[in-house]
């Protein structure tokens, strides 16, 4: 869903600006018009993660050709490389602190709080820097219904979202395909089929394709607009040559990456779901 952007350093930083507060702008007739006060870019910051697994085949299972496969080194390679995207996904989603030791990418938790439902307790991690290690203190949980999920898009359009994208985890979307909205559903009883899903909301701010996430955690539901969100790879996914040691071949897989959320206030979240 989000966007391929390359970061120059380990600190990847970027710029966000919010627009000066919509005003009534009338203007008379040749009037000589004074510069507008212009509002203060922010600059935000996000350590570069990195994720690695290595490979190690032997020489006897290199030379054998098993069922399925011919070449064991390659397989092995495109498994660890499917490894790697899910360990990705599991940090995005979970991560809400830039870690140093090691270096650690600040994750959707640790970005999106302002436009939140977050239960009794519930303290937000430290600020937007490349330094901050304070972490979510969590709230008190309670049930996932649609006048929470409301709460959040409201926020976010007021803010100037423009959200497209849900994402709940799987047990989270069996709740979310209970909300009823204000429609009653109907079914023909001849096509022996029971539709019991949603898969798109259609909101008072506009439609939201909702996805489910087995990576994030059960009492986090995001609200996301994807535009204003990017994947930035300091190094892109490759396959380094480990030095030879015995009888068997080394193979480490790598990329170096940090999430960079373009907008903060363009997304919104509900926190301390049970």
């Amino acid at each position: 869903m989000a966007a391929k952007s390359k970061a120059s350093n380990t600190l990847h930083e970027w710029q966000t600006q919010d627009l000066a507060t919509a005003a009534n702008n009338a203007q008379a007739e040749g009037d000589d018009l004074t510069a507008k006060t212009v509002t203060a870019s922010v600059r935000l910051a996000n350590r570069t993660q990195i994720s690695a697994k290595k490979v190690v085949v032997s020489g006897t299972q290199q030379a054998m050709n098993p069922a399925g496969r011919k070449d064991e080194l390659a397989y092995q390679l495109s498994l660890v490389a499917l490894e790697l995207k899910r360990d990705m996904e599991f940090a995005l989603c979970q991560n809400d602190v830039i870690g140093t030791a090691p270096r650690q990418s600040r994750g959707l938790r640790g970005w999106i709080v302002d436009n939140k439902n977050s239960g009794v307790g519930y303290t937000a991690p430290s600020a937007y820097t490349g330094t901050g290690t304070t972490a979510t203190v969590d709230g008190t949980q309670r049930a996932f219904t649609e006048t929470i999920l409301k709460d959040v898009l409201q926020q976010v359009f007021t803010a100037g979202g423009e959200p497209d994208t849900i994402i709940v985890g799987p047990a989270q979307k069996q709740t979310f395909s209970t909300f009823t909205g204000n429609s009653t559903r109907f079914d023909k009883g001849e096509d022996a089929k029971l539709y019991a899903a949603i898969d798109v909301y259609v909101s008072d701010f506009g439609s939201l394709q909702v996805v489910p996430n087995r990576f994030q955690r059960t009492r986090d539901a995001f609200v996301l607009e994807s535009g204003k969100l990017a994947i930035a790879y300091l190094r892109p996914f490759q396959t380094v040559e480990l030095a030879k040691t015995g009888d068997a071949e080394q193979r480490e897989m790598l990329c170096e990456w940090t999430l960079e959320c373009r907008a903060p206030k363009a997304h919104g979240a509900a926190y301390d779901l049970s």
